[in-house]
């Protein structure tokens, strides 16, 4: 059995706009997500997240079933949008403790207030501020019981399918790399305010890493390697740990950004330290040189001739290859460049097409999924990494962005219809890890 420490913290994960529904409640204000999926083609069947998966009305009996799985983590995100009335997320975090949870609050996933993106989003350098503030309220509100903060979730699908291809909202083409920026800039400024309002709390980012492998070791397909690793990882990773971006990734975008937007001081405030990292998780890249540039859809403007190539085996749902080894490789990687700062994989999980037998929800693949995700996380941890948690993505079936209701992650199915909530094998068979202390 591959034991974890009695310390790990064994979690789940959410985010707002994907489960709370509740659009108009409390004075919620329309995001760019309400205003994106309001607009017919942008999501898969119309869809939208104004129910979502209810959890707004229904976070009680939400809590109540995680205890009954043993989490002791959950990951929430408290939405922009209900910055004027925050008392849902008081409520939900009373609740976590009630049942021994630990509340994890990541303060953006990718909703962004509407007002805040007709006034540029985050291509305008005050979004960053505006940002700072809505940690400050948010800090003043639940910092005497938040265990953990996330500033942001994956500043890269944010920035690069957000401001570059324009699949995720507010899909508009714009300077991506400035939003980079702009991102990076609001978490580091918010590091400082959480710290004064929650100063028995962790502070962290979660950043989508991607373990980037060439096809070949010709130098041609390396070199590809290394440009689609600096614009998905390090172009992150680096101003957050060592208050540099890349050289190499601004000589490779000096064609479509001049980088004029990074200002003195600027990668100081970026850089301010931090308690531990989220890594999320879910598939390795494999690319080599192609003979033709790549092609427009491509979220990477690298300036060079790219290709991405299909990994052989099983896929989830999404398309995505199942590889496990990536899980590992990135956070002996992270540990090994970047030295040994505490990791958190903040999230991993699939989407599968599940099987209801006899009234229960059978999701094998999900299953084989997490078990050899876990066994890959402690494979790094038995060579030295500092991994002190897990989160499943996602506790429940929810809005997955562009493609809709179509896509199914959850640890729980959620009937969209009636909203009843049923626990997966996968669901169960967490809870037994849990209560083990292990695989």
């Amino acid at each position: 059995m591959s034991g974890f420490p009695s310390t790990f913290w064994w979690g789940a994960a959410t985010a707002a706009y994907q489960i709370e529904g509740a659009v108009t409640a409390d004075g919620r204000v329309p995001s760019i997500w309400d205003t994106f999926a309001a607009t017919p083609g942008n999501v898969v069947n119309g869809d939208t997240g104004a129910r979502a998966a209810d959890h707004f009305h229904r976070y009680a009996s939400d809590v109540a079933l995680m205890a009954s799985l043993g989490l002791t983590a959950y990951r929430f995100s408290v939405a922009w949008p209900r910055a004027a009335n925050l008392d849902f997320y008081d409520r939900l975090v009373d609740a976590l403790l009630a049942h021994g949870i630990r509340p994890v609050a990541t303060l953006y996933h990718f909703d962004l207030p509407q007002w805040v993106e007709d006034a540029g989003g985050w291509t305008n350098r005050d979004t960053a501020y505006r940002f700072a503030e809505f940690a400050e309220a948010v800090g003043a509100r639940l910092g005497d019981r938040v265990a953990m903060w996330n500033t942001l979730n994956e500043p890269w699908c944010s920035a690069f399918l957000g401001y570059g291809t324009g699949v995720h909202a507010p899909g508009r083409r714009a300077d991506l790399f400035a939003a980079v920026h702009h991102l990076l800039l609001a978490h580091g400024l918010a590091v400082p305010v959480l710290r004064a309002a929650s100063p028995g709390s962790q502070v962290s980012i979660a950043l989508n890493g991607g373990t980037v492998r060439a096809v070949s070791a010709e130098p041609g397909d390396v070199d590809a390697a290394r440009r689609i690793d600096g614009l998905l990882n390090r172009i992150f990773f680096d101003p957050v740990l060592r208050g540099a971006y890349p050289a190499d990734v601004v000589a490779d975008t000096a064609a479509v950004t001049d980088w004029a937007f990074v200002r003195p001081g600027d990668l100081g405030v970026i850089s301010a330290p931090l308690d531990a990292l989220g890594v999320n998780y879910y598939q390795p890249d494999l690319v080599g040189a192609a003979a033709s540039p790549v092609e427009d859809g491509s979220p990477y403007p690298t300036g060079g001739r790219v290709v991405h190539h299909d990994l052989p085996g099983p896929v989830t749902d999404m398309g995505w290859p199942i590889d496990p080894t990536g899980l590992r490789d990135m956070l002996l990687r992270v540990t090994a460049d970047y030295g040994p700062i505490p990791l958190y994989v903040t999230e991993n999980g699939a989407a599968f097409v599940d099987t209801v037998v006899d009234g229960r929800v059978r999701d094998a693949q999900r299953v084989d999924y997490l078990r050899s995700h876990l066994a890959a996380a402690h494979e790094a941890m038995a060579a030295g990494v500092d991994l002190r948690g897990y989160f499943a993505w996602s506790l429940l079936d929810n809005f997955e962005w562009a493609l809709g209701y179509g896509k199914r992650f959850g640890l729980v199915h959620v009937d969209y219809r009636t909203f009843t909530r049923t626990p997966k094998d996968s669901a169960f068979w967490y809870r037994d890890v849990i209560r083990r202390g292990g695989l």
